[in-house]
């Protein structure tokens, strides 16, 4: 399979964004935090047309600004994002539509000032996609693909529920037509249920029209029902990829190990005492990460080699790719 979506040495610095104030007590000598926060470091990651890969990885570790990256939303301060061979971002500006998003909070993401309809049918008129007189139609039939009502285009974003407003929040991002499909945590704020429903959508958008995934999520099952491949983040870098199969019977970096060990386990035993495997220490902070390996301070395979010196990207068996200089002791674990 060939590379349809192409990240190569993507970064994002973000800056001290100091007020007047704080400049001038800066120079007068006061204490001020000028140091940029890395929020994504050198993250190169191939997706092949019609794949979904789920990105995951604790709060802090840069998977939602990656994904901004991705679609366009945020130009990278270095490296590049090509979609089929074409740039998602030229002089700063999106250059394309064949990248949307779905984000986590659909009513944060709808104008509440907006009928749905119009909403839905706004981008691809602006951009040439469906004509004004045909807005309605074009609105409808997106409504319809996603399983809502045609009758419900002239209603606003307060007058549904939770999954209604991601359905069209969806339909949103499809009517633009795109090629890929970012995720940004699209049923983390919705009940089980209604998950499990939304689920069972994109599986059925992504397989019907072709969609290449990248889907951003904290819930490790639900990564693991939806996607092809996983990839690992930690601290703006990605510390493991490979076949959501292969990854979750045997992870090869200490971090994914951990990770995976961490979700809580059903005991049906009532005398046996629930305990949860969590990962020691604190999340380093991105302002100040530490030297050489980000993750040694927290992991149980650390040796002096991993505080200095930062580990590359190893292509092992199995399609698999792992950061650790140690990820051969961590697959003898097992």
């Amino acid at each position: 399979m060939t590379d349809f979506v192409s990240l190569e040495n993507i970064s994002r610095v973000f800056g001290p964004n100091l007020t007047t104030g704080e400049k001038i007590a800066s120079k007068l000598g006061a204490t001020v935090e000028t140091r940029s926060i890395h929020a994504v470091s050198n993250v190169s990651l191939s997706v092949s047309k019609g794949e979904t890969v789920g990105l995951v990885g604790e709060s802090g570790c840069g998977k939602s600004t990656l994904g901004r990256l991705v679609a366009g939303i945020l130009p990278p301060s270095s490296g590049t994002v090509l979609i089929d061979g074409s740039p998602v971002i030229k002089d700063g500006v999106k250059a394309t539509t064949r990248v949307q998003t779905v984000f986590q909070d659909p009513f944060a993401s709808l104008d509440p000032r907006m009928k749905v309809g119009e909403t839905v049918a706004e981008g691809p008129i602006a951009h040439g996609l469906a004509k004004k007189s045909e807005a309605n139609a074009y609105a409808a039939k997106w409504f319809e693909r996603v399983g809502l009502d045609p009758v419900w285009l002239d209603r606003y974003p307060h007058q549904f529920s939770g999954g209604q407003r991601q359905r069209i929040a969806i339909a949103r991002a499809l009517a633009m037509q795109p090629d890929v499909l970012i995720c940004d945590e699209p049923v983390a704020s919705l009940d089980v249920s209604i998950q499990a429903q939304i689920i069972n959508l994109f599986l059925e958008l992504t397989r019907d029209l072709e969609l290449t995934t990248i889907f951003i999520s904290h819930d490790l099952s639900v990564v693991q029902h939806v996607s092809d491949r996983i990839a690992i983040m930690y601290l703006g870098q990605i510390v493991e990829l490979g076949p959501v199969d292969e990854v979750f019977e045997n992870p090869a970096h200490p971090y994914t190990a951990a990770l995976f060990g961490s979700v809580p386990k059903l005991v049906l035993d009532d005398h046996e005492l629930v305990r949860f495997d969590t990962i020691e220490g604190e999340v380093p902070s991105p302002l100040s990460p530490p030297s050489g390996c980000f993750y040694h301070p927290r992991c149980p395979l650390a040796d002096e080699h991993c505080a200095i010196t930062g580990p590359e990207m190893t292509t092992i068996p199995n399609s698999r790719s792992v950061t650790c200089h140690n990820y051969q002791r961590q697959l003898k674990q097992k």
